[in-house]
């Protein structure tokens, strides 16, 4: 009997709004956003033109693509928003962004960045593993850019800090179209007992 797949029609791309100074990295971000167009996934991101943001957004509307950009009001200048979106959601503040990016979408997924693009990934990788939601969360790992982090959940699984189960939700690849297929076939881990609002 065949697995049954996720459908992954919106795909929520957390990643720097700089441009770094790593080439690999700047160019697999339009890559991403090219083989998204080309599985006719929309993509959702924070609505910026700058840095690897803007890359997977060019990426995508360059290949005939669909991309929701959600940026909050105080974000929303000429400088910052991208103005090739086919559609775009003005937030007013942060948490709002989030919440209207992890409605929107049917997975997630990381690419290298800063503190903004941490903080995405490990609220919505606390999210799943409180039960909150069952979508699949992919860790691109260009060019061994999370190596070091990798490592770092590993030794807290090994601390006993961290179940290795709840490991187990982050998926992990150096190749995007690898990880989609991963996503795709991705099986949740049942709601937590502790969280289950229907025990008794």
């Amino acid at each position: 009997m065949s697995k049954k797949l996720n459908n992954i029609h919106s795909l929520a791309v957390f990643c720097a709004s700089s441009d770094g100074n790593d080439k690999e990295i700047y160019d697999t971000a339009f890559e991403v956003g090219k083989i998204m167009a080309k599985n006719d996934i929309r993509l959702i991101y924070g609505g910026s033109k700058l840095g690897l943001m803007g890359q997977v957004a060019n990426g995508i509307m360059d290949h005939n693509g669909k991309a929701t950009g959600v940026i909050p009001d105080f974000l929303k200048t000429k400088e910052v928003v991208h103005t090739n979106l086919d559609k775009l959601i003005t937030t007013e503040d942060m948490h709002e962004r989030k919440l209207t990016i992890h409605e929107l979408s049917d997975a997630f997924l990381t690419l290298p960045g800063g503190f903004g693009t941490f903080e995405e990934l490990f609220e919505i990788v606390t999210w799943a593993q409180l039960g909150l939601h069952r979508k699949p969360i992919g860790l691109l790992n260009i060019g061994g850019f999370y190596d070091d982090l990798i490592q770092m959940l590993n030794k807290m699984c090994d601390k006993g800090l961290l179940k290795r189960e709840n490991l187990d939700i982050l998926l992990v690849s150096d190749n995007f179209e690898d990880l989609l297929q991963e996503m795709r076939e991705f099986e949740p881990q049942p709601v937590p007992k502790s969280m289950n609002k229907n025990q008794t």
